[in-house]
């Protein structure tokens, strides 16, 4: 087989040569690419790929794609991504994931390519059994841990993954920063899983830093599997305005602010039992939000509760007054979003529907809430409360004859 040096190379040119004599260039080809297959040269598989698919099609061997008769776009276009799939996989199962990905984007859906990607980090995650430096195997895994938590991360092919493995290797501050600029702005089902573990690790952080700080003074609290920071603290009797802290508070108000999107049940709890901690936190150790989470504690408090049952009319009580006072004294979007997604979680949509309605109008464009998905749109309200009246009227208006006709489709749809 040839090794890719140059008396090699020569000898394959010289069997290349009598193989398109003998056999033509479809077993010119056939030859070519499985030389290059079986020497790992990747990259010029997938050259040599393009070729033999251009070949084959009658086309110029090179050259501007889009020159190339639209009846042979398609057949062309197939036989880029095979050979796109051909070399991407095993450019990943060598650890070369940045590489492979710059073929797979266009060719492979990205929950495939996450699952490939765990698969592959589960490899390298492994603890080393000695304290030895690191060799030449530890260094080329740490390089593609990297790639793939770019890959996963910054790419947005899996961003639970990319934040779980940067979790591991980075900490908690790097990896809300991350969350931040990489995450937060993905449509909010892409934003959940991980969100869910982020909540899930600070839940996890704040509750053994508690426990063992219990320990430390003596209050016998024995926390089994399934414990609750609510229990812990109860326990202990609340440490209201205690001055011990758990937890840097700026992880914790940016875990509460991150939660938002979740709609797990098991994050919801956990989130308000973050929300329960911040609480009893001393006033000089917690920073003031933005509206309607000043109060950080008490707003998450109220915002998750309500959703897995408590103090649920407390809680629309206490978003409608700041929805209120933010319209009134023109603080942005966020208050009036926030409680009309609280409604529509709640399954109230008429009253979802009735509180979006009642928000300022805003030229600017949509919130954040809504530019994530988080918030249904004006039709899926009206739809889900089975009355397009009140919207009907609001586009008649303000002259929005797009929504108009989009509940007039969606009542026919229904009916």
């Amino acid at each position: 087989m040839n090794d890719g040096s140059p008396t090699g190379s020569s000898e394959l040119c010289d069997a290349l040569a009598a193989t398109a004599a003998t056999r033509g260039l479809e077993g010119m080809f056939a030859e070519l690419t499985a030389s290059l297959a079986a020497r790992q040269r990747w990259h010029s598989l997938f050259d040599a790929r393009l070729m033999e698919a251009r070949a084959a099609l009658g086309l110029p061997l090179a050259g501007d794609s889009r020159t190339i008769p639209a009846e042979k776009q398609a057949a062309l276009e197939a036989k880029s991504l095979e050979a796109c799939r051909e070399v991407g996989w095993p450019l990943v199962a060598e650890g070369k994931v940045a590489a492979g990905w710059m073929y797979l984007r266009a060719a492979v859906e990205p929950e495939e390519m996450g699952r490939r990607m765990a698969t592959l980090a589960e490899r390298f995650e492994r603890p080393a059994a000695t304290n030895d430096a690191p060799t030449a195997d530890d260094e080329q895994g740490d390089e593609t841990l990297q790639e793939i938590i770019h890959v996963a991360l910054w790419e947005g092919v899996d961003p639970a993954l990319g934040l779980k493995l940067l979790l591991a290797r980075n900490g908690t501050c790097n990896t809300i920063t991350a969350y931040e600029q990489a995450v937060s702005r993905l449509p909010a089902a892409r934003q959940r899983a991980a969100a869910d573990l982020l909540v899930a690790h600070l839940h996890r952080e704040v509750l053994a830093s508690l426990v063992h700080d219990l320990h430390r003074r003596g209050i016998p609290v024995e926390p089994g599997p399934d414990a609750s920071l609510t229990g812990v603290l109860e326990a202990a009797g609340g440490l209201k305005d205690d001055p011990a802290v758990h937890v840097d508070v700026s992880h914790l108000q940016s875990v509460l602010r991150i939660a938002r999107v979740c709609t797990d049940h098991v994050s919801l709890r956990r989130a308000w039992e973050l929300a329960s901690y911040a609480c009893r936190l001393p006033k000089e150790s917690v920073y003031p939000g933005e509206p309607p989470f000043e109060n950080v504690g008490e707003a998450s408090r109220l915002f998750y509760g309500a959703q897995l049952g408590v103090e649920v009319e407390p809680a629309i009580a206490f978003f409608r007054k700041a929805a209120v006072l933010a319209k009134v004294e023109q603080a942005g979007s966020l208050p009036g979003d926030v409680l009309v997604l609280l409604l529509w979680r709640l399954s109230r949509p008429a009253e979802a529907l009735h509180a979006a309605l009642d928000r300022p109008r805003d030229d600017a464009g949509p919130s954040l809430l809504q530019a994530t998905g988080m918030l249904p749109s004006l039709v899926e309200m009206a739809t889900a409360s089975g009355d397009f009246g009140p919207l009907r009227k609001a586009c008649r208006e303000h002259g929005d004859e797009i929504t108009f006709a989009a509940t007039l489709a969606a009542e026919h749809a229904g009916g």
